[in-house]
């Protein structure tokens, strides 16, 4: 409905106006301009960032976590080997990740990527492990077999689909772990499955002590595998591996020839490997000769699909090089389901074009997977990658420049032993917007586990930090270690999650630690400022969204925690930890200290 008053009346408004105008002092517009400028000054209760500034990640060996579907445990004929279950399939699988996403597991961590391991197919028996001390199968996802095909026990297309969209629909990322340096080993299981006669008789009589015995290393029939196009391996038609970071054979497995400008086909193996199409029906036969000739080739046995499991997705790519397959392979899980980044195994391995390259092609197939998708979608961030580079720290690396937003790094785990010196260094090179990040962690997979009796200090050392945060599985409920190999003692911190024997204390204090930081950028990119010695306290700000937070450590008892110029005078603070309300009274807040202080403003 239209009102329009009449002319006169509006005239009459404004002479009114105009006097209240001239007659009203000018103060009465202070009240509205005092509180705009209060407004414009007042920092934010709590400010996540973007993820790539707060990257809070939980990583898991999907094996080893939870097993939501018992019915593929034993995909491809894998066993138990009956002694300490090392290096064996354990049963964890894509349906218990969604199984703890449904639960709320991650989201009360503050959790907001999970990392799983490669789910894709990996070979299909056991290798010699160690110093011949266990059955080493591929469980962790580093002996990939066919790149383009969910391994069976990891779970379904439609299981992989259900846990990306139940943690999209909470916020939270999911990073794959994918290798470009090599495949698995050719192990004899999978030398039987796929064909390849490369194996003595007897073969499935092998044990830790004879198992390369039965393996005809010389044969040239290795050429239907892989093939010299594609890695090094020092077989029969192959090429022997170099002597560099990027063209050697790590640990003896094959190399990928990813540094190479040839175009290549598909290998032999995933060729024969195809579903089997039967040819269209011959016309029918004219002529009694004709029908008693078709009628004898009726009778003879149909050609039967390569052995195997004929459901690959491997296809011939037109002129492709080893690097074009894989990284086509790696992100079609990207443009198929939305998988939003990846964890680069070996990354010294490869040449840092390669990942670049890698980092292009999945930033466009993520943008068309949300384009496609809309509603399933977190954001419009792109694409994510973080390196794994031996020995790395936390300064910036010229592979930052190469697809990586962030690198692990690996001298965290010594460098948590002085919290107050790490956060001050940490904070120089991270603070702001440097346009890169250190991935920080306390235990992996590949080192070791963090002391089981220091979690509560060193988890508050890790989820205030500065820079990104990887939590591994069973940190914040103290995982013990599995058994220990002698030669692979890395394998004891793979041991299955610990669900029936959580510390429950120690897990209440990584969620109040991991949620507080899941609202405030400020901790992974603010400016450090140190408030106190005893106890240790300091401040982060992050000038850009004025996000801020004061943080005191090991303070216990009724305490005046100091706060300096974070908070304005009278500002209501609460204390994340406890739950604590406050104020802050010249520069300080008065608290009944539970050891661990989290000051950010009142909600």
């Amino acid at each position: 409905m239209n009102f329009r008053p009449s002319l006169r009346l509006v005239a009459a408004s404004v002479l009114a106006m105009l006097a209240t105008a001239c007659s009203t002092p000018a103060p009465v517009q202070e009240p509205l301009a005092v509180a705009q400028a209060t407004a414009a000054a007042k920092p934010p209760a709590a400010v996540p960032g973007r993820f790539k500034d707060n990257p809070i990640v939980y990583f898991l060996i999907t094996d080893r976590f939870e097993n939501g579907n018992p019915s593929n445990d034993h995909a491809y004929g894998r066993q138990k080997d009956g002694k300490d279950e090392i290096g064996t399939f354990h049963g964890g699988d894509l349906k218990g990740v969604t199984n703890k996403l449904k639960q709320g597991w991650f989201k009360e961590l503050g959790v907001n990527a999970i990392w799983i391991t490669a789910p894709y197919e990996q070979i299909h028996g056991w290798v010699v492990g160690g110093n011949k001390e266990f059955k080493h199968y591929a469980y962790h996802g580093y002996y990939a077999l066919d790149f383009t095909t969910l391994d069976q026990s990891m779970g379904t297309p439609e299981e992989l689909r259900e846990m990306v969209d139940t943690a999209h629909a909470q916020g939270i990322r999911i990073l794959f772990d994918v290798v470009m340096n090599h495949p698995g080993y050719l192990d004899i299981q999978s030398a039987k499955d796929l064909g390849l006669k490369v194996l003595w008789p007897d073969s499935e009589k092998a044990t830790l002590t004879d198992y390369h015995g039965y393996i005809d290393y010389n044969n040239f029939n290795f050429t239907q595998w892989w093939g010299r196009d594609w890695v090094r391996a020092g077989l029969p038609g192959y090429i022997d591996g170099g002597r560099d970071d990027q063209t050697m054979q790590l640990a003896y497995l094959p190399d990928f020839r990813t540094e190479s400008t040839e175009f290549v086909k598909l290998p032999a193996f995933l060729q024969k490997r195809q579903p089997f199409t039967p040819p269209p029906p011959a016309p029918a036969p004219k002529g009694k000769k004709a029908r008693k000739a078709a009628a004898a080739a009726a009778a003879q046995p149909a050609p039967q699909p390569y052995p195997g499991k004929p459901d690959t997705n491997a296809r011939d790519l037109p002129d492709t090089t080893v690097r074009g397959y894989l990284i086509t392979w790696l992100t079609d899980w990207v443009r198929e389901y939305g998988i939003d980044g990846f964890r680069a195994d070996t990354v010294k391995h490869v040449e840092p074009a390669a990942w670049a390259e890698l980092k292009t092609t999945a930033t466009k197939a993520l943008a068309e997977w949300k384009s496609k998708n809309p509603g399933k979608k977190i954001d419009d961030e792109p694409f994510w990658m973080v390196g794994e580079y031996w020995g790395k720290g936390p300064e910036r690396d010229s592979l930052h420049d190469h697809g990586f937003d962030a690198l692990i790094n690996f001298e965290f785990q010594t460098d948590v032993a002085k919290p107050d010196a790490m956060f001050a260094r940490y904070a120089k090179l991270l603070s702001g917007r440097p346009g890169y990040t250190a991935l920080n962690y306390l235990s992996s997979h590949d080192t070791s586990l963090f002391d089981r009796k220091k979690l509560e200090e060193a988890g508050a050392g890790l989820l205030l930090s500065p820079g990104a945060v990887q939590i591994f599985y069973g940190d914040e409920t103290a995982r013990p270690l599995g058994p220990v190999p002698d030669s692979d003692p890395q394998q004891a911190t793979r041991s299955d999650m610990n669900w029936s024997s959580m510390d429950t204390a120690l897990l209440a204090h990584w969620r109040r630690l991991g949620t507080f930081r899941q609202r405030h950028v400020a901790l992974a990119r603010g400016e450090h400022r140190a408030l106190g010695d005893a106890p240790y306290t300091f401040s982060r700000i992050d000038k850009e969204s004025g996000d801020r937070v004061v943080v005191a450590m090991n303070a216990a008892g009724s305490r005046a925690i100091v706060t300096g110029d974070t908070f304005p005078e009278g500002t209501k603070v609460r204390d994340a930890y406890s739950g604590q309300p406050g104020i802050v009274t010249g520069g300080r807040v008065a608290l009944d200290a539970r050891r661990w202080v989290l000051l950010e403003r009142a909600p």
